[in-house]
């Protein structure tokens, strides 16, 4: 005696349950990392912005920072071929970082390294604060008589 076969809505839900899950569109994924490694590299300011109270290490020796081994797998994230460095095209769909692309681009070859990156994030954070601590000095000089 043969078994009836399921009804169709539960092969339906079957093969949906077999099926690969949906993932984001890479333009989804690009713009989350990009955003996460902006946001990265403003975070590890505080540690950067902070002078060494003793004669710096050799690089070789200093651990990475948190920050900024979340900043390597995020620009690891949009370097889609691998060649270690942003292209234009890579970078394209990210308005803010197309705009400063040929700011951070110091050695104007077409492309950002990740030191290129790193050196952008130092110079935008070294802007800020000093902006930051004009903005401070103002309301308080304009309190004084």
């Amino acid at each position: 005696m043969n078994t009836p076969a399921a009804p169709l809505p539960s092969r339906v839900h079957a093969a949906r349950a077999a099926a690969a899950p949906v993932q984001p569109g890479a333009a989804a994924l690009r713009a989350i990392a990009l955003f996460s490694l902006l946001a990265i590299g403003l975070a590890f300011s505080a540690v950067a912005a902070t002078p060494p109270a003793a004669a710096p290490q050799t690089k070789a020796s200093e651990p990475l920072s948190k920050g900024e081994i979340k900043a390597q797998k995020e620009f690891k994230m949009l370097d889609f071929n691998g060649d270690g460095k942003l292209s234009r095209s890579e970078v394209a769909l990210f308005p803010r970082l197309a705009n400063a692309f040929d700011d951070a681009d110091t050695n104007h070859d077409g492309f950002v390294s990740y030191e290129e990156v790193r050196a952008f994030a130092a110079k935008y954070r070294a802007e800020r604060d000093r902006a930051r601590a004009e903005e401070a000095k103002t309301p308080a000089s304009a309190a004084k008589p």
